[in-house]
C-alpha cells in the first residue's frame, strides 16, 4: 500500500511521512514543486540516518495522487482548494484523508481561533468538491507536527477519525496506529470533523500557555 502525502513538505506532512517510513510503509512525498519534494526526502533521510530508503519517493502532487493507494492532504487552509483542484482528476475513488485544520492563523489572524466554513468542516469541503473521485476521511488534524517529527519518541495522542464509510475509517485507523504511541478512535460520520477540527486551535492555545509544542488528546474508557 502506497501512502501519498499531498503537501508533504510542510511540518505535518513531513512528520507523517517520517513516521510511516519508519514503520516500513511505502511513502510518496508530494509537492507543487518536485525540487521541494526531493529536498524534503533528503531531509527525512538525514533525520532517519539512512540514505537507503527505497520506500520513500518524491513526486509532484499530481503524480503522487495518481500513484497513491491512500492520499493524505496536509496543506494549510489557504492552499486546500487550489490543491484539491490540481489533483481532482488524478483521483479514482481512493481513500482521501483530510488533515486540514481551519485556523485563522492561516489567513493572517490568531492561530488559536477556528475559521467556520460554509461546508461545516475542511473535510466536508473536500468531500463536497471531490465527489465520487474519493472517499474522504478526516484524521490526523489533532496530532501535533512537533510530536510527529520527534521520531525517537512515542506520540502521546489519540487519532480521532471521522468518515461516512466505516470500512475506509477502519483502514485509516489501522494506518494511524502504525505511528508509535497512537491509538485510533472512530468518531462517527464525517460531519463530526466539525468538532474534531476545532480541537486543533485549543491544543495550540494549550501549547502556548504551557510553553510546550506537543499537547495531545487522549480518550479514556474506550
Amino acid at each position: 500500500m502506497k501512502i501519498a502525502i499531498i503537501g508533504g513538505t510542510g511540518d505535518q506532512g513531513l512528520g507523517l511521512a517520517l513516521r510511516f517510513v519508519k514503520a516500513g510503509e511505502d511513502v510518496i512525498v508530494g509537492s507543487r514543486d518536485i525540487k521541494k519534494a526531493e529536498t524534503a526526502v533528503d531531509l527525512m533521510k538525514d533525520i532517519l540516518g539512512s540514505e537507503d530508503l527505497p520506500n520513500l519517493t518524491a513526486m509532484t502532487n499530481q503524480d503522487a495522487a495518481s500513484n497513491g493507494d491512500i492520499i493524505i492532504l496536509t496543506v494549510p487552509l489557504q492552499a486546500q482548494m487550489v490543491t484539491l483542484k490540481s489533483i481532482k482528476d488524478n483521483l479514482k475513488g481512493e481513500i482521501f484523508v483530510d488533515a486540514t485544520s481551519p485556523l485563522e492563523g492561516c489567513l493572517g489572524g490568531k492561530p488559536t481561533r477556528y475559521v467556520d466554513l460554509w461546508e461545516g468542516s475542511a473535510a466536508e469541503r473536500s468531500a463536497e468538491f471531490l465527489g465520487d473521485n474519493a472517499v474522504v476521511v478526516s484524521a490526523f488534524c489533532n496530532i501535533s507536527a512537533s510530536s510527529l517529527t520527534t521520531v525517537d519518541e512515542d506520540v502521546e495522542c489519540d487519532c480521532l477519525v471521522s468518515g461516512d464509510d466505516h470500512e475506509a475509517n477502519l483502514i485509516v485507523m489501522e494506518l494511524a496506529e502504525k505511528i508509535s504511541g497512537v491509538k485510533s478512535i472512530e468518531c462517527g460520520a464525517l460531519e463530526n470533523a466539525r468538532i474534531v477540527e476545532k480541537l486543533t486551535p485549543l491544543l495550540i492555545n494549550l501549547n502556548i500557555r504551557n510553553k510546550v509544542k506537543n499537547a495531545g488528546i487522549r480518550i479514556s474508557n474506550i
